[in-house]
């Protein structure tokens, strides 16, 4: 169960039926307690340099003050909405946000996100010169400490190499189409570590992605590899895929995972 608030201006509570037509991208932003966070991508968002967006903000029944934050920042964006779920997933958030999407891509973002002030203007240009259904985007390891950055660099690396025959992707910025989102039944809810992966294969199998990796990057909180340590971290990820690759879905839990135990600093 769920239910939706709306934030709007006054210029398009009075033009809606005209504004929301004409809509390029739709932004799904999930969230689990991250009152810390959330702020800051919406600042990055409010100063990008492309704006023909809406902001869907699906939170996961939240504890904090991650939605009333939510609300406050809503006026700073001409489409806003944020829609508040009584159960918890990643995959759940984010096919909740899809389901309300009204642009012709969609960008599904995590709260721990950081985006340059031109991101969406450069990876909405390429995709649309490419004309890519999917656009997986690698992380940043700009200003990161060096163990930080080989780590980030060692996962670029493996979405890299791996994209043309078993494509993985980082769910915390990906592209997608609602017809694309469709076709492939959205992220599968049973599954609680690489979701994003099965995504793109998914797309994949069914001719909607080549491994196409666009160029722009994004910035992405390290309190995963602080929290974990890198090691730990990078072994997960690969026991994760190893896993899927050889013997399929991880449908039984086979490598743990808890969504939104992470610090939300």
């Amino acid at each position: 169960m769920l239910f939706s608030l709306t934030a709007q201006t006054n210029a398009q509570k009075g033009m809606e039926g005209t504004l929301m037509t004409t809509i390029d991208l739709s932004i799904v932003i999930i969230t689990l307690n991250e009152e810390h966070n959330l702020p800051r991508l919406l600042a990055d968002l409010t100063l990008q340099t492309w704006q023909n967006f809406e902001i869907i903000h699906v939170d996961s029944a939240s504890t904090d003050n991650t939605v009333r934050l939510s609300q406050r920042h809503a006026k700073n964006f001409e489409h806003y909405r944020i829609v508040q779920m009584e159960k918890r997933g990643v995959s759940l958030g984010r096919n909740t946000g899809a389901t309300q999407a009204k642009g012709r891509r969609i960008l599904f973002l995590d709260a721990d996100t950081r985006l340059p002030p031109n991101f969406l203007a450069e990876s909405m240009w390429e995709l649309e010169y490419r004309s890519l259904d999917i656009g997986i985007v690698l992380k940043s390891s700009y200003r990161l400490p060096a163990k930080q950055v080989i780590g980030y660099e060692l996962m670029n690396l493996g979405i890299t190499l791996s994209r043309r025959f078993f494509p993985t992707a980082v769910g915390a910025c990906l592209f997608s189409t609602p017809q694309t989102h469709e076709a492939i039944g959205g992220f599968d809810e049973k599954l609680k570590l690489c979701e994003d992966c099965n995504y793109v294969l998914k797309a994949q199998k069914t001719g909607r992605f080549s491994g196409q990796i666009i160029k722009p990057r994004f910035m992405f909180n390290p309190r995963r590899l602080n929290q974990d340590g890198i090691l730990r971290t990078g072994w997960t990820y690969l026991k994760a895929n190893l896993l899927r690759f050889f013997k399929g879905e991880l449908y039984k839990n086979e490598v743990p995972y808890e969504f939104g135990h992470y610090s939300n600093t």
